[in-house]
């Protein structure tokens, strides 16, 4: 969609398409009230600066819509196809990165209390792992930092997919 069908849009039609890039309510509707937008950049800051102050109990709403690194969503919706898409193949030859990455998604639970969550787009297996590994070392107040950072990132780059300049 340009950013002119954005800004003209009926709200019921965008709201869909910004949950599916975050499933932050108050961040959708604030998005949505602030148009017109000059431009993309205007736009993508916007939402990049309401996404700063997402509270702890707003990140955990918009994980509930992602699934675990390394498990595929079977849903139809556009949440689940942009999970498809930014999540790296895992295939049969990487069955030790698998159980890996399942293992350590457990270990992350247990002691932080929510799914891991990491902009996979344009990251390898090997690498989200590491990510993984690393943050597991945080405590709960940089972890909760990290994942809204993440969450931020994801939310903009879905954002700038799903909104172009012109045509």
């Amino acid at each position: 969609m340009t950013l002119n069908e954005f800004n003209h849009a009926n709200a019921d039609l965008l709201r869909p398409m910004l949950l599916a890039c975050a499933a932050v309510a108050s961040w959708v509707d604030g998005i949505i009230a602030a148009r017109p937008f000059i431009g993309l950049d205007e736009l993508l800051a916007f939402a990049d600066d309401r996404a700063r102050c997402w509270t702890a109990i707003q990140v955990d709403e918009a994980l509930s819509h992602h699934p675990r690194i390394g498990e595929r969503r079977e849903a139809q919706d556009a949440d689940a196809e942009h999970s498809r898409r930014e999540q790296p193949s895992l295939g049969d030859r990487d069955g030790r990165l698998k159980m890996a990455l399942k293992a350590d998604n457990r270990e992350y639970e247990a002691k932080f209390g929510r799914i891991f969550l990491i902009r996979a787009a344009g990251r390898s297996g090997e690498e989200i792992l590491a990510c993984l590994r690393r943050r597991l070392r945080n405590d709960a107040e940089q972890e909760l930092l990290e994942t809204a950072r993440q969450l931020r990132e994801i939310a903009l780059l879905r954002l700038r997919q799903g909104v172009s300049e012109w045509g």
